[in-house]
Parts: structure tokens; sequence; C-alpha cells
């Protein structure tokens, strides 16, 4: 905020301390600046520590599928949801103009210093600033590679996103239907997977019998969208995401359920 406030420069670019951006990422999102409707643009993540674990193979999938599947279908209706911190480029005037707002973030009357980067993107569509992504400026980031950590990570992320959901409830009206169906099927997906999983617990504690068909069903879904990434990004190891629904499923939605929880935490 403060080097903000002291800058001349038109364009402003955030990135996070354990970032190493491409040499053309500069070049990259200049361009997609240069209409002053846009107020804010974002690169493409990856996982700088890729190769040191099986976890960190993992969040680099998970990556690529934020940026390349949710972000990219977002910008298509000039509105990601969520710019980022890692590697976004804003234009100053705009954010001049929400520097305040930034500065004082509260929820439920307390202070909030998490998921920034979301909140200022929601009050960039909010003062009417389109945002978007440009998938070739490339930006590596360290990402967590032990279970531990990553909890910790989504569970900060998670209660951002519900937070800054319901803070930008008001905003979905004003932008593409596209972008409503989106948000809902975001934040009501899980809570399905959820009552999935617990219907099936309840009918292997009262009846004896698994739920086979509830657990073919995740199956298959799970199979049909990594095999359409990896035809998609042209790489077999998407396939091997399909590992990520265990910890989805035994660890995520768990978690997720507590962060509701404890939204003002």
């Amino acid at each position: 905020i403060a080097a903000i406030r002291r800058s001349a420069g038109d364009m402003v670019l955030n990135v996070d301390s354990d970032t190493i951006l491409a040499s053309d990422v500069i070049r990259k999102l200049v361009p997609k600046m240069q209409d002053a409707a846009v107020g804010a643009a974002m690169g493409q993540l990856t996982a700088r520590n890729r190769n040191d674990s099986w976890l960190t193979r993992l969040i680099d999938m998970e990556y690529w599928l934020a940026c390349n599947e949710e972000r990219a279908a977002q910008a298509r209706f000039g509105a990601v949801m969520c710019c980022c911190g890692p590697c976004v480029m804003y234009r100053r005037s705009a954010l001049a103009s929400l520097l305040d707002q930034y500065e004082s973030q509260y929820f439920r009357g307390k202070p909030s210093d998490f998921g920034e980067d979301r909140h200022l993107t929601i009050l960039m569509l909010k003062a009417g600033f389109r945002t978007e992504y440009v998938p070739s400026a490339i930006a590596a980031t360290v990402v967590p590679n032990k279970l531990g950590p990553y909890l910790r990570q989504q569970l900060r992320w998670a209660r951002s996103t519900f937070r800054d959901t319901l803070l930008g409830l008001r905003l979905l009206p004003t932008l593409n239907r596209f972008l409503t169906l989106d948000v809902v099927g975001q934040n009501l997906g899980p809570l399905l997977l959820a009552l999935s999983v617990l219907t099936g617990l309840a009918q292997l504690a009262l009846t004896g019998t698994a739920p086979w068909l509830a657990a073919l069903m995740i199956v298959a879904m799970t199979m049909i969208r990594c095999s359409v990434v990896a035809l998609r990004a042209r790489q077999l190891r998407f396939l091997g995401f399909s590992l990520h629904t265990f910890i989805n499923i035994f660890l995520l939605l768990p978690l997720k359920a507590y962060a509701l929880c404890t939204l003002s935490n």
C-alpha cells in the first residue's frame, strides 16, 4: 500500500517473495492492460518446487486447473474472481481509488489480513473494472511440500472464499450469468459431495452395505475430468490428479466445514 501511494507509474506489478517470473511476464501482461476498462490481469501460476514430493506434483496440477479452467473461463466474461497475488498487474489509478477500502478490511467487525488478493479483486469488480487472465505470462511460486502447511494454507483460502463470496453476492447480478453459476457451483459442489459421503457412511453404518453406486459415480466423474484435462493439456500426468480425490474427500471437505464454522477466526 505504501509503495502504491508513492508510485508514479501507470501499472503496478504484484509479486510474492517466493515467486520467480518468466523473463517476458511484463511484456505479456501490459498489452491486456491497454484497455482502460481492465483494472487487473493475472498470469499463470506453476509450482516452482514441483519435483519435491508427490504433494507438490498434485498442487502443480491443481494450479493448472485453477488457472486454465476456472480463471480462463471467468476471463471469457471479463471477471476473474480472484487475481492471485504471486503474479498480477494492476492499473494504478484503479488501485488508488480502492486503497482506503482495501487497507481497512473488516469481517464481522474484526480486522482481516488474509485472502487479500481475492478481496482486492472483488473491490475491483465492484468498482466496474474488468479483471483478466493471461496464460502465457508464467510465474513459478513455492508451494507447500507437506500436508500440514498445505492444509493450513487451504484453511485460510477456504475462509477467504466463503467470506468474500458473502461480501460479493450483490456483485453477481451485475456480471454475466455464468459467473453466478460458477460461484454457486464452487460453493455448492463441495457441500453436495460432503452430503454424498455422509449418506454413504450412514448407509454403511445402518445397513452394513457399501454405497457402491455413489462410489462408482465419484470414481467415474473423477476419471472423466482427469482424462479431459490430460487431453486438453496433452500431458498424461493429469491422470494422476485422480489421487487428489482422496485428499479432497477425507481432508479438504472436513477442513472446509471447519472453515465455514470459524469464518471470524
